[in-house]
C-alpha cells in the first residue's frame, strides 16, 4: 500500500488547466465507479489527469474490508474523490459480522456515499451463491440504516437480484455497470434504480448495451469507468483510467442522439441526487 502523498486540502476540485495555461472543459464529469487502489499508476497522478480531462468527481468502490479502508484514505487525499464501503460477492463467503462492523464504522464518515459493491454474480461464482444472497441482504440492510445508495453488481443473476432488492426494500439503489437488456432496463427505471452504464458499451458486440442506454430516464442515467477494468474499445488490452469516463459519455450521446455536454451534464447531476456528496 503506497503512502498517501502531499495532497491540497480538501474541498470542491478546482477548474484543470492546460499546459499553456488555458482552462480545460469545466470539471463536471462524475465517474460514479472505479478502484484506484487496483491501478498500478500513482493514484495523484490517475486523479490529475482525470481532473484534466474534465472529470470533477470519483467515487472509489470498496470491495472487501481492507479495499473499503483504502479508498476513504483517497478519498481524504484528494479533492473530488468518494468512497463507498463494502463486500463484493466474489468474496462474500468471507463476510461476517466483523466485516459487516467495518463497513458500518466506514459509513459514519461523510466521503463514504455508498454501501458496495455488493450483489450477485453466478457466472464466476468465486463465493457460493447462498453466501453471495446473504452479504447482499446484509449491505442492503445497513445501506438503509445509513441513508445511503446500494451499489449493486449483477452478472447473470437479474431474477434472484431484482428479487432480492424488491424484498429487502432496498430504497436507493445505483445498477453498477449495467448489463441488461432493454427489458431490465425498463424494470429498474420502473423501480427508480439509477442505471451505470461502463465502456463496455463502446463495444461492438453491446448492442444491447446501447439499447437499455438509449431508454433509461435521463435523471437515472450514470456513467463510471469501473478502472481499472472494461477500457473503451479503441483501448482494448490497455488499463482503464478515470479520465476515459468520457468515451463513455460519447457512447450515450450517440444512443440517445444527444450531445456530449448534455449527457455530461445530465449524468453528473443524477450522481449529485444517487450520492450524498458535500451533504
Amino acid at each position: 500500500m503506497n503512502p498517501r502523498p502531499a495532497v491540497e486540502p480538501r474541498g470542491e476540485p478546482a477548474p484543470a488547466e492546460h499546459d499553456d495555461g488555458e482552462l480545460a472543459p469545466a470539471a463536471i464529469a462524475v465517474d460514479t465507479h472505479c478502484h484506484l487502489f487496483l491501478m498500478e499508476e500513482d493514484p495523484a497522478e490517475v486523479v490529475a489527469a482525470a481532473r484534466a480531462a474534465g472529470v470533477g468527481r470519483l467515487v472509489c468502490a470498496g470491495i472487501d474490508p481492507d479495499s473499503s479502508r483504502r479508498s476513504l484514505e483517497l478519498a481524504e487525499s484528494f479533492p473530488g474523490v468518494f468512497a463507498t464501503a463494502g463486500v463484493h460477492p466474489h468474496d462474500a463467503a468471507s463476510f461476517d459480522r466483523a466485516a459487516g462492523r467495518v463497513v458500518e464504522e466506514l459509513l459514519g464518515d461523510p466521503l463514504v456515499v455508498g454501501v458496495g459493491e455488493t450483489g450477485l454474480d453466478y457466472y464466476r461464482r468465486l463465493s457460493p451463491e447462498q453466501d453471495q444472497r446473504r452479504a447482499f441482504r446484509a449491505q442492503i440492510a445497513l445501506a438503509r440504516e445509513a441513508g445511503r445508495p446500494l451499489v449493486v453488481h449483477v452478472r447473470d443473476a437479474w431474477e434472484d437480484a431484482l428479487a432480492i432488492l424488491a424484498a429487502e426494500r432496498a430504497e436507493r439503489v445505483v445498477v453498477h455497470c449495467f448489463s441488461g437488456d432493454e427489458e431490465i432496463a425498463r424494470e429498474c427505471a420502473a423501480r427508480g434504480y439509477y442505471l451505470s452504464f461502463a465502456a463496455n458499451v463502446t463495444y461492438p458486440s453491446a448492442r444491447h448495451l446501447r439499447a437499455a442506454a438509449a431508454i433509461a430516464p435521463e435523471d437515472r442515467l450514470l456513467i463510471e469507468t469501473d478502472s481499472p477494468y472494461l477500457p473503451p474499445q479503441s483501448m482494448r488490452g490497455t488499463p482503464n483510467r478515470p479520465s476515459n469516463v468520457l468515451a463513455v459519455a460519447r457512447a450515450l450521446a450517440d444512443a440517445r442522439g444527444r450531445e456530449v455536454d448534455e449527457i455530461v451534464r445530465l449524468t453528473a447531476a443524477a450522481a449529485a441526487a444517487a450520492f450524498p456528496f458535500g451533504r
